[in-house]
């Protein structure tokens, strides 16, 4: 089946061997992604295999629970808790927290944006923030984030992985859009992400670099919730383009990618967590081979540096 393949409701059903209203429960619980095209509930092939790698995990540990994924009601972490908790967004951390819990390893998970999982990493909420933040002006990803944003506290930077971000745009590329300098065309409208989110901090550094006002930028306001969602819309004509990963682009018909940075998608942690038994445990995951044949289903991902410390800062 194409990766970019829109699935429905029936087919995913015929998938898991369900009922149709069982799909629909999944989808009210957050349980499975999904995305509407006008009236129509739709699928892509990495939804699906998103959620069965998830329920794979869960039948022979107990949970990972979730938290409230808002830093502000994240409570400060006991100096004597033995928990481990993991922000980000990328469900290759929920792998990470299973296989943690199957080694005894007790893992919670909240879905922090990068900039709010670092904020809470330094108001010791957080014990990893997954983090994946461009700094235009340096033309660096992430290490001076953390240096800004846990001013005084010696970190480490674990990788998880790379991937390629640049622009969705219309099949075709009717607008013959080519890159950054055509964000202030008259003729183009994007979408964006909110505040604190990878993908509008590398918008807001771009235009930085460039003096762009963002008042200036048509659609700037229209924030979406995720790349899926910003992927479907421009696909739909609803704008011109917006800024995501590539392997979302190749979820979606009637979408084509330009290719414009590649981003490192790294696990930062406190110094000190390093010489701990669950760092030593977390490490061994990272770099063993069950764990990187599990991930390897997740295309679009380059796995070359995982588990390797790459800055201590």
């Amino acid at each position: 089946m194409a990766p970019n393949k829109s699935l429905s409701t029936q087919e995913v059903a015929d998938i898991l061997h369900v009922s149709k209203s069982t799909i629909y429960e999944l989808i009210r619980r957050g349980e499975i992604h999904s995305y509407r095209v006008g009236r129509k509930v739709r699928f892509t092939q990495d939804d699906v295999d998103t959620y069965i790698a998830r329920a794979r995990h869960e039948q022979s540990v107990q949970p990972v629970r979730q938290i409230e994924a808002r830093s502000a009601l994240l409570r400060p972490m006991s100096e004597a808790s033995d928990e481990l908790v993991i922000s980000g967004q990328d469900v290759i951390l929920d792998i990470l927290a299973n296989y943690l819990h199957q080694s005894g390893v007790k893992a919670e998970r909240c879905y922090l944006s990068s900039f709010e999982g670092l904020l809470s990493l330094y108001e010791g909420k957080v014990t990893a923030a997954a983090c994946h933040l461009y700094a235009a002006d340096e033309k660096a990803f992430n290490t001076p984030f953390v240096k800004k944003l846990l001013p005084g506290v010696p970190a480490a930077l674990i990788n998880i992985s790379y991937r390629t971000q640049g622009f969705y745009i219309a099949a075709g590329n009717p607008k013959e859009i080519r890159g950054w300098r055509d964000l202030a065309r008259r003729d183009i409208t994007i979408l964006n992400r909110r505040p604190g989110s990878s993908a509008r901090i590398l918008l807001d550094g771009q235009l930085r670099r460039m003096n762009l006002d963002a008042r200036q930028i048509n659609g700037y306001e229209r924030e979406m919730k995720s790349h899926l969602t910003m992927a479907a819309a421009i696909a739909a004509g609803e704008a011109d383009l917006a800024i995501g990963t590539e392997r979302i682009s190749r979820q979606i018909d009637g979408l084509d990618f330009i290719p414009l940075l590649e981003e490192r998608y790294d696990l930062v942690v406190r110094r000190e967590f390093l010489e701990t038994e669950a760092c030593d445990t977390l490490l061994e995951i990272l770099r063993s081979a069950p764990f990187k044949k599990e991930i390897k289903h997740f295309t679009g991902n380059d796995y070359r540096d995982i588990g390797k410390i790459l800055a201590e800062v």
